[in-house]
């Protein structure tokens, strides 16, 4: 994996992926500015720290900012690549928003030079690169962009390469996982395949800018298409009496079958979110798609309705409302990570916290504080919570619940939504 066509690599955004990307190339011993908006996230890393929970990442930045290799800044400086890994959410009504894309670009343009090559790299809906192009060229007129020069020759060159990360393993997995490249054009595509040569060890995948955006989309949509369909069956296996976990098992001894778990709902900053692009580029055809969005995000307001319905119960048998004790067993968006962006089991707190009929205690071993605005969630140790707990919830199958105690479960209300205490032979 050489680095003769990289000296230097300019990542916009340092985020969960763009700051573990900028590490992995420094680390190659390429030059690498790292750009970002917030000065304190600048800041940090430029000490040597990181701002975001994820194995070696730590280690490799305080490597590579003290050989030199790694530098944080708010401005965009001269390189021979530029990476743009920021945010891509959406607006109301779940259409996307590609202002950070916008930006980024805009920040790049002044210092872009013949013989770069801009990597778009951040989730986004069809068409998205083509557009970076249109901004880059209204913002640069003097330099050829891809589509907008004369002829098939260009100054600068454009391409789309989405992540393919999971949190807890992105170092890893940077280096590991096939990449799929899409150029605006087939040079653009080789320019960028050498970028990553750098330090990817995996299979480089050649396509058009528009079949790579689409490919990221699809990866995820698929995912969270096969969990709704878990999640619908659980509740209604609820609704008719049927132990789902057992239903799954059973199902999945099939050949053909492999049921997903079921879970609280689904988070984090992918799956949770790139599907509505799919839906929003084809409204009239994305019918599945969209029905299994909202089928995952169903699925928290199902979850608190449950732990209410215990509580009343408690109530029920005598206890008053506010001294009934909820242990929330979980808060990240999955299991075994500190990540609690688009958390559906953060969810479920907010909305108990804001009911206050219960006193809730949060068990997230992954975090050292919890995240402001829970209002009335106390954060607790996962044995002194089962000890006072009434009614116990999992929402998070963290590896820390998979053992519990039996004897901490007795005489109270268990609601997994997880199935990790099935699978332990627990209640």
């Amino acid at each position: 994996m050489s680095n003769t066509h990289l000296n230097r690599l300019a990542v916009i955004g340092l985020g969960y992926v763009g700051l573990p990307t900028a590490a992995v190339f420094a680390s190659r011993r390429v030059e690498v500015i790292g750009v970002d908006v917030n000065e304190r996230t600048v800041d940090t890393i430029n000490s040597g720290n990181v701002h975001i929970d994820e194995p070696e990442l730590d280690m490799l930045v305080r490597a590579a900012v003290g050989a030199g290799m790694l530098r944080a800044t708010t401005l965009p400086e001269p390189a021979d690549a530029f990476l743009i890994a920021v945010p891509t959410p959406f607006k109301a009504e779940h259409q996307p928003d590609l202002d950070h894309v916008r930006a980024a670009a805009q920040s790049i343009a002044p210092v872009l030079a013949p013989g770069n090559i801009v990597i778009l790299e951040s989730t986004s809906p069809v068409g998205t690169t083509e557009q970076l192009a249109v901004w880059l060229s209204a913002a640069r007129p003097d330099l050829r962009f891809p589509g907008h020069g004369e002829g098939d020759a260009v100054d600068v060159h454009i391409a789309y390469c989405p992540e393919r990360v999971l949190p807890g393993h992105v170092i890893r997995e940077l280096v590991e996982n096939d990449r799929i490249i899409g150029g605006l054009t087939p040079a653009c595509s080789r320019r960028a395949e050498e970028v990553y040569r750098t330090c990817v060890a995996g299979t480089m995948h050649i396509t058009d800018a528009r079949t790579a955006e689409m490919s990221k989309l699809a990866e995820n949509a698929y995912r969270d298409v096969n969990v709704a369909f878990a999640n619908e069956l659980s509740m209604i296996c609820d609704r008719l009496g049927i132990p789902v976990w057992d239903l799954i098992a059973l199902a999945n001894h099939h050949p053909r079958v492999k049921i997903l778990q079921p879970s609280c709902g689904v988070g984090g900053h992918c799956v949770a979110v790139d599907p509505w692009f799919i839906v929003d580029a084809a409204p009239d055809d994305a019918r599945l798609i969209r029905t299994a969005r909202e089928v995952n995000d169903a699925k928290p307001r199902w979850v608190h309705e449950q732990i209410r319905r215990a509580v009343a119960a408690c109530v029920a048998d005598g206890r008053k409302e506010p001294s009934v004790v909820v242990a929330l067993l979980g808060l990240a968006f999955k299991p075994n990570v500190a990540d609690l962006r688009e958390s559906p089991a953060l969810q479920v707190a907010h909305a108990l916290s804001a009911q206050a009929t219960a006193r809730l205690l949060a068990v997230e071993p992954n975090v050292t504080e919890l995240p402001a605005g829970l209002g009335r969630v106390e954060r607790a140790d996962l044995e002194p919570a089962l000890e006072q707990a009434d009614i116990v919830a999992v929402l998070v199958g963290h590896q820390e619940f998979r053992d519990l105690p039996r004897q901490l479960l007795q005489g109270k209300r268990v609601i997994d939504v997880t199935g990790v205490l099935a699978a332990s032979g627990r209640p």
